[in-house]
């Protein structure tokens, strides 16, 4: 029997039962949809995660305290000083700038308006290179700035409009809890990275934050101690260059071995691969967990494939005594248990590119179809219908011919 006849019976056999085969279709259908829907929405998670983390600026490293107790009073011992991000700045190489940051909360006035518990952020003049941030008006303080403790101050875009509107708030003074500051710029908008609003913070030089702001006794004894320098490093070719000398500068600053070290270094890969492994873990018990409708769906083709064989046994039998082969009618159910899968696939797949999308448009959450789960999950649906399909297929093949014509 040729191949195309093969097709045309199976498919003349499919449209004679549309709504039966359209509901054996529809757990293919699901399966296909909610594989591709799920990798959508683990890929685009894993996106809008890259995104912000390369969002904080390019060819970062970041040097971490890792903090002891130690001494009767069981006090936190070793860790970063501010003293540590200039030792980095002058004596690594291939360093283009180095950001240490201490943040704060205080009550900010500026003429009539009054905000509570606004985030200060103390900095170094490197923040917008390093952080990938962009002054729309006025400057960002400078070096000598930061060492006379000039009390000066950069606004985030959001909060230069909620202080002052549309007035120009270069020169303007604001109180910043008891202490007066001037604004000298506003940053360009860069809104939210993960949880954290950088347009609604207020920018100084971190001398001024660890002299003026430090929150608690705690904090005011640790001193000039830090938690995170940032390191921007000219090209990523030198990176690893680059880390082992900050390892080696800081281990014999703080008169440790490297296996005993007070800080760690990571790189934003590093957090990025973290995160990717995470993330892929997830998108795998997803699609393992979608791929059960899958399984579902080719139970759903073998019970009406076996349904069917019985309705056309005597079909069969007439087939079989005009010279169709047992190989002959189990190609044709095959064929039909493939055509089955393969359509509910394309219709799976048309609706979980168009629920990825959907999905993306109304929840906010960002998806991105990935192409090789369209692949995977119609691939698996071709399989699951193969597989399902060939034990009705062979059974229908191994009817005896004389018996089929008898059958009523």
């Amino acid at each position: 029997m040729k191949s195309s006849e093969v097709f045309n019976i199976a498919w003349a056999a499919i449209l004679k039962n549309k709504v039966r085969s359209l509901l054996t279709m529809l757990g293919i259908i699901i399966g296909v949809g909610a594989v591709i829907v799920m990798v959508a929405i683990s890929a685009g998670t894993e996106a809008t995660i890259n995104e912000e983390i390369n969002s904080l600026g390019a060819n970062l490293v970041f040097v971490q305290s890792t903090f002891t107790r130690g001494g009767a009073s069981g006090m936190p011992e070793g860790g970063l000083v501010y003293d540590d991000a200039a030792a980095i700045a002058d004596g690594v190489d291939g360093v283009s700038g180095v950001v240490v940051e201490q943040s704060a909360s205080q009550t900010i006035k500026a003429g009539g308006v009054v905000l509570d518990a606004v985030t200060l952020l103390g900095s170094t003049a490197d923040f917008p290179s390093v952080r990938d941030m962009s002054i729309a008006d006025g400057r960002y303080f400078n070096d000598l700035e930061v060492d006379r403790n000039q009390k000066i101050a950069v606004l985030g875009s959001s909060l230069a409009e909620e202080l002052f509107g549309e007035t120009d708030p270069i020169g303007q003074d604001i109180t910043v809890g008891t202490t007066r500051l001037v604004v000298i710029g506003v940053l360009e908008e860069k809104g939210l990275v993960g949880d954290v609003d950088y347009d609604s913070r207020l920018y100084m030089p971190i001398s001024v934050v660890l002299d003026k702001f430090t929150q608690s006794q705690f904090s005011r004894i640790m001193g000039d101690r830090v938690r995170l320098i940032y390191v921007e490093v000219e090209d990523q070719e030198n990176l690893d260059d680059i880390i082992l000398q900050i390892q080696l500068l800081l281990a014999k600053r703080h008169d440790l071995p490297l296996e005993e070290a007070d800080f760690t270094v990571t790189t934003q890969q590093d957090i990025i691969g973290t995160q990717e492994a995470t993330t892929a873990a997830f998108r795998s018990l997803l699609g393992w967990v979608a791929g059960v409708s899958l399984i579902v769906g080719g139970i759903g083709i073998m019970n009406i494939m076996l349904v069917s064989v019985t309705e056309r046994t005597r079909e069969i039998g007439i087939r079989q005594s005009i010279g169709a082969t047992p190989n002959d009618i189990r190609w044709q159910f095959l064929t039909e248990a493939l055509l089955l899968s393969l359509v509910g696939g394309l219709i799976g797949v048309v609706f979980g590119v168009g629920g990825a999308w959907i999905f993306g448009s109304v929840s906010g959450m960002r998806t991105v179809v990935v192409t090789e789960s369209i692949i995977l999950a119609f691939s698996s649906a071709a399989i699951v219908g193969a597989f399902f399909g060939f034990y009705p297929a062979n059974k229908a093949a191994e009817l005896d011919p004389i018996e089929a014509l008898r059958h009523e």
